[in-house]
């Protein structure tokens, strides 16, 4: 289990556009589609991280609790499901559906949305704002598969409680820690 921190794509920036398949739906899905009114979550995940079987619980208890506030929630698996199987498109629409995803579980084959998010690990969160521009990214809380931590998802919900009061998030931004995404070769 690899420590990989992520890339931290600069504030202000606005969310890149895709359109990826859902693996439970089995539609295609855009980010237009998807976003929140408040805001939006794009979260890179996969079923076989450590550090994302560690946290599922809580993102899930995120989504429920702050859909009902206005956001729309997005997970990415961009993993390269030839070398890495257990992340491949069939297993994803098995593990949404054992998780109780309330948020779309999209494939990303050719990786070019983790590319142009600059995603490096899972999980690596992004929060942006009613008009699609980057407010936060980084990691979900302290908590991390053997440190003891709770998992209690602080750093995301005060990320998600600043849009919803409207006011800026002064808070630190630490870099979320995961396995790196398995890349193409």
């Amino acid at each position: 289990m690899a420590d990989t921190p992520s890339n931290m794509l600069p504030l202000g920036t606005k969310a890149p556009y895709f359109a990826l398949p859902d693996t439970v739906s089995g539609t295609t899905l855009s980010l237009n589609a998807l976003k929140g009114s408040k805001g939006t979550v794009i979260m890179f995940i996969c079923n076989h991280c450590p550090f994302v079987i560690h946290i599922n619980k809580e993102i899930v208890n995120i989504a429920n609790a702050y859909a009902e506030k206005g956001f729309g929630f997005i997970a990415i698996s961009s993993n390269d499901a030839i070398n890495y199987p257990q992340d491949g498109p069939e297993k994803m629409t098995l593990h949404a559906q054992n998780e109780n995803y309330p948020f779309p579980y999209l494939y990303d084959e050719s990786q070019g949305v983790a590319k142009a998010y600059d995603a490096a690990c899972t999980p690596d969160f992004y929060v942006f704002n009613s008009d699609l521009k980057l407010t936060y990214r980084g990691q979900l809380d302290d908590s991390r598969p053997g440190n003891s931590q709770a998992v209690t998802g602080k750093d995301l919900r005060q990320a998600l409680d600043c849009l919803v009061e409207t006011k800026e998030n002064t808070a630190t931004q630490k870099p979320s820690i995961g396995c790196s995404i398995k890349w193409k070769s």
